[in-house]
């Protein structure tokens, strides 16, 4: 296998899920700033939609997304588990990134993408930057919404660390980066925060 990476969130989710699961996969670096996305052979021969990360099987198929990636790796190498071992703790995990990602990730994302990154972006995909600020607010009434939920406990699907940890955490960190800093009063996800950045898969080398 291969795995195509990059800057970004979207990349880093599946290197701490790798990180956390003890795999080293051979990696090439995309050069996201400079275009290598979107012109060949990226394109052409690894990803059509011009996105990271990626992952080349070794019968040259390619499976690209973050949870489709995680789930593939999940079925290869079960241990420690990061989305279930039984029926129920896969179904609670899907739900949780599911809600993350719908509810925090993606209007943090697009609001970076529209404001802060409209430089790097407006050439390549449809930004609308009048939206900017009202998506960043929407990532931070997500953050709200999560907050209580998760009072006294370590991790987002229960009391296992899983696929949900890690989507947050990496939209998070990154988001402290340009301009989407967590609300302080946000103290819980604080507290999980903490715990997530003091695990060694979340420093980068």
């Amino acid at each position: 296998m291969q795995f195509y990476n990059s800057v970004g969130p979207n990349p880093r989710v599946v290197t701490l899920f790798m990180a956390e699961k003890g795999i080293d996969i051979p990696t090439v670096e995309v050069d996201l700033r400079g275009g290598e996305n979107r012109r060949a052979p990226y394109n052409s021969a690894v990803n059509p939609a011009g996105q990271t990360p990626a992952l080349a099987l070794d019968d040259g198929s390619v499976l690209t997304e973050i949870t489709a990636i995680c789930e593939y790796l999940e079925e290869l190498f079960p241990a420690p588990p990061l989305i279930g071992t039984t029926a129920e703790e896969r179904a609670r995990t899907r739900m949780w990134v599911r809600r993350v990602d719908l509810k925090i990730c993606e209007p943090l994302a697009n609001g970076f993408r529209f404001a802060e990154g409209l430089p790097l972006f407006e050439s390549r995909m449809r930004c609308v930057p009048e939206a900017a600020p009202g998506l960043k607010a929407i990532a931070q009434d997500g953050l709200r919404w999560l907050d209580p939920l998760i009072a006294g406990r370590d991790f987002i699907a229960g009391d296992r660390l899983s696929l949900a940890d890690l989507l947050l955490f990496a939209f998070l960190d990154f988001g402290a980066t340009v301009g989407q800093p967590l609300d302080p009063a946000c103290t819980n996800i604080a507290r999980w925060f903490a715990g997530m950045k003091a695990r060694p898969g979340a420093n980068p080398n």
